[in-house]
């Protein structure tokens, strides 16, 4: 190829300052800015590297060569941002042509090795903005074996001013754009812990068992440490991780919430980590993922235990780098972000199965709260329910005047095996079912709690299903009001029955779907209808 005329660089000056003012997208624009210089110049590779400022390194993120190999191995590759001609641009801040590279002193032969050419002749310029610097464009070797010429020092000299330009206002632009994701994430996560509407106000405990948890929880909220909070379904878990946020350092930045258990496996790493937007089919625009947008805040993850085993690998490195890589994405992100964990399982019988990392494990378990269950707690019993009957009583716009002590004598010899929760629930089922004026009586608990005949376990240990009796004064007349329209006794019995199934499986969500024949999204639906959450 003959070397192009000036009229052939002005034009190409031309076409690329339109392509400047057309494209603001970094991926789209950089591709096609350096395609255009190695096809004005001749050459066999142009490549913009940009400068870690961490790391003190420079990277291949955009490259345009004629070997695929080529481009995929120096995609991967890595050197100190003081070596080699690139190196010595970057530092001088000038332009450099050098037309043998290999009898040149300041060549760095490392890159040479990791991708198999031979480089001849190199153009290394640097690229400035007004932040400082940022990178170097160069351009390696002539195709036919000529050097570059001084006329292709100063066509690239006139080009990188632009480049440097697009790269800096890209970035800024993806600065925002990260920003206002983070923004709509947060909004997103701040809308769901209203739409749960949890009835805890504080954590109540008098025992010496919970007093413990309180100083565990006060040197918690001293330090920066890893928290896994342990205990049965129901106990309290996701109060006790905010109790320590908010009394941490951290409390002004975000809370950030996620069920592991509840977010498909395919779709968790998305979730947590971010995406760039065509990584995945449906990945419309760009996501910053939860851990981005929960930067100098806390993440809880409740049942850890759930987590696939790919994704536990991604949360270590969190964990010991501070660092999370979207999908879509070949370099980590930094993140400052303190994680709170819990399970209802035994996490270390998880790990001897096999099931759970064990390097995981010990870098969650440094710091372990356990949560006694409420049957072990049973001084609490009566405060809770004066605490949930306030709180049911204002929500179904009753005036309660407490509860009967045969009732609270029953609340006080239950088991519960859904613990909190549970007994939240029956609270808000007795309080629906007291009339305006009245004390809350035994009856108005669910035949579960009372020990009633129809619920006391079969033969195999299995609870049997409640009977549905249609003449007055039955089980089932005595906890719906008669003569109700027949759509809101059906929505009573539901409620009930649903709430029956939730205490056999110990609060457990996946147990209680599998057993009432329907999906766990339908019956967390269900819960939040009838108050059951």
């Amino acid at each position: 190829m003959t070397e192009p005329s000036d009229a052939a660089h002005f034009r190409l000056l031309y076409d690329l300052g339109c392509a400047f003012s057309a494209k603001i997208d970094l991926p789209e624009l950089i591709p096609f800015v350096i395609a255009k210089c190695r096809e004005a110049l001749d050459a066999e590779g142009v490549s913009v590297m940009l400068l870690d400022q961490e790391r003190n390194e420079l990277y291949f993120p955009y490259v345009s060569g004629e070997d695929a190999r080529v481009r995929d191995r120096l995609s991967h590759l890595r050197f100190p941002s003081d070596v080699g001609i690139a190196g010595a641009a970057l530092k001088s801040g000038r332009a450099i042509l050098v037309k043998d590279a290999q009898n040149d002193p300041r060549f760095y032969p490392g890159v040479d090795r990791e991708t198999g050419i031979t480089t001849h002749s190199i153009i290394a310029v640097p690229l400035a903005s007004g932040r400082g610097k940022i990178g170097v464009v160069e351009v390696v070797n002539r195709r036919g074996g000529a050097s570059f010429t001084d006329q292709d020092l100063h066509f690239l000299e006139a080009v990188s001013g632009s480049i440097a330009i697009a790269i800096d206002n890209a970035q800024l632009y993806a600065k925002l754009r990260d920003s206002e994701q983070n923004l709509r994430t947060q909004v997103g996560v701040l809308r769901r812990d209203l739409a749960r509407n949890d009835l805890f106000t504080e954590i109540v405990g008098t025992g010496p068992r919970m007093a413990e948890v309180f100083r565990l929880m006060e040197s918690a909220a001293a330090s920066a440490i890893t928290v896994l909070i342990e205990g049965e379904t129901g106990t309290g878990k996701e109060l006790v991780a905010r109790g320590i946020y908010r009394a941490s350092a951290r409390s002004e930045a975000p809370f950030v919430a996620v069920n592991c258990a509840a977010v498909p496996e395919t779709l968790l790493e998305s979730e947590l980590f971010g995406h760039r937007r065509g990584s995945f089919t449906g990945a419309v625009r760009d996501n910053p993922g939860l851990f981005r947008a929960a930067d100098g805040g806390v993440v809880f993850l409740d049942e850890i235990a759930d987590m696939p085993t790919p994704m536990q690998a991604k949360l270590l490195r969190v964990l010991e780098e501070g660092e999370v890589v979207p999908v879509g994405e070949s370099f980590p992100s930094k993140v400052d972000v303190r994680v709170l964990a819990a399970t209802n399982r035994d996490l270390r019988a998880e790990m001897e199965n096999g099931a759970f990392r064990e390097d995981l494990y010990y870098r969650l378990g440094a710091f372990a709260i356990k949560l006694p269950p409420l049957r072990e707690r049973r001084e609490d019993i009566p405060l809770l329910a004066s605490r949930f009957i306030s709180i049911a009583s204002e929500r179904h716009h009753k005036r309660v005047s407490g509860i009967d002590q045969s009732a609270l004598d029953l609340l006080v010899s239950f088991d519960w095996p859904g613990n909190i929760r549970q007994l939240r629930n029956e609270i808000e089922r007795a309080v629906a079912l007291t009339r305006d004026g009245e004390a809350i009586a035994a009856d108005y608990f669910s035949p579960v709690v009372r020990g009633a005949p129809d619920h006391l376990p079969g033969p195999n240990g299995q609870k049997s299903a409640p009977r549905t009796v249609g003449r007055a004064g039955s089980e089932r007349a005595s906890t719906t009001e008669a003569g109700k329209p027949l759509r809101e006794a059906r929505a009573a019995f539901e409620a009930e029955y649903i709430s029956e199934v939730l205490a056999r499986n110990q609060g457990n969500v996946s147990k209680a779907a599998r057993a009432l024949g329907i999906s766990r999204p339908a019956l967390q639906e269900k819960m939040k209808q009838y108050a059951l959450r």
